[in-house]
């Protein structure tokens, strides 16, 4: 276990030096983020097990962001490298006490529980939607991704020690190394110069199976005490839920300021169109005089605003 966090960690700070290489030069914004914390797991089986939240499940890793230097996109685009453990507690047996309450007789059952943990590579291809508070000092965003995983080595023990734990072995026809959810959270980070120190929360939402369903792996008689199913479950996805603290860098010294780039104002929409206005003005350029009456004294005049024609008036009747 220690000689794989080491491998993993030595992973990431090539990974954080790649990026440092390749990025310090940039116009957009560049963020590499080291992440840690804990949470709990879970697994969903169909038929229902009886099965209990497994808590302590450690997470850890590196994230890039790439934030674009274009003010209409909105929120950020990345990947994360993370290891996390992951695991379930389902019931093998149990023994039962009977209450008698007077007019029923109840029977409660005592669990005992099979425990798996599992150690996994994750790798979220995230997109990060946020806004900022407190004069740009603030960042709090949304996290969206698909999640694509390799499961690396896993143990299992019983409880009580009523059977010895082991090593898991993994067997081609019954388990899955590889697997794929979605994933979905929130988080903030408050901003310091090129430094974002934040909380961030997510939780794992597995869509694939750790156990090949009973139409490729029917039963454990072959099996030692690793497989606790007698048959295998049709459905058997993992659930992780994991709060982690983040420290980031910001490789682009001018920060967000390009996002402050003052628009365009708009141009001001022309007026409505008078038709009486635009017509008493074409009257007036083709005849040279106005057809509104006249607004002095006396009579109004009597003058149209039609031109004058080549029109004979016609002869009086006799």
């Amino acid at each position: 276990m220690i000689h794989l966090r080491r491998t993993i960690l030595r992973i990431a700070l090539l990974v954080v030096a790649f990026v440092a290489l390749f990025t310090t030069e940039v116009q957009a914004q560049h963020t590499l983020t080291l992440t840690g914390g804990t949470g709990v797991s879970m697994a969903r089986f169909y038929p229902a097990e009886v099965t209990k939240i497994m808590w302590g499940s450690e997470n850890f890793g590196v994230s890039w962001r790439y934030y674009s230097p274009k003010p209409r996109f909105v929120g950020t685009f990345g990947l994360d490298l993370e290891y996390l453990e992951r695991g379930f507690h389902v019931a093998y047996a149990y023994t039962s006490e009977w209450i008698d309450d007077g007019e029923n007789r109840k029977e409660i059952r005592h669990y005992q529980y099979y425990s798996r943990k599992i150690n996994s590579i994750m790798l979220p291809i995230v997109w990060q939607p946020h806004f900022y508070l407190a004069k740009n000092r603030l960042r709090i965003y949304l996290d969206a991704a698909l999640v694509l995983s390799y499961n690396l080595s896993s143990n299992y023990e019983y409880e009580k020690d009523r059977y010895p734990a082991g090593k898991y072995e993994w067997k081609v026809p019954r388990d899955n190394r590889f697997g794929y959810g979605l994933a979905g959270g929130l988080g903030f980070a408050v901003l310091i110069k090129q430094v974002e120190i934040g909380v961030r929360a997510r939780y794992n939402f597995g869509y694939s199976d750790i156990l090949k369903n009973r139409n490729k792996y029917y039963s454990n008689s072959t099996d030692g005490r690793e497989n606790p199913f007698y048959y295998s479950p049709l459905r058997s996805p993992l659930d992780n839920l994991n709060i982690s603290l983040t420290l980031g860098w910001r490789f682009n010294k001018a920060g967000f300021e390009e996002w402050w780039v003052p628009r365009r104002k708009r141009e001001p929409r022309l007026k409505n169109f008078n038709f009486s206005e635009q017509s008493g003005a074409a009257n007036v350029n083709n005849s040279g005089r106005s057809s509104r009456p006249s607004t002095g004294g006396g009579k109004p005049s009597t003058g149209g605003s039609r031109p004058s024609g080549n029109r004979s008036t016609p002869p009086p009747r006799r």
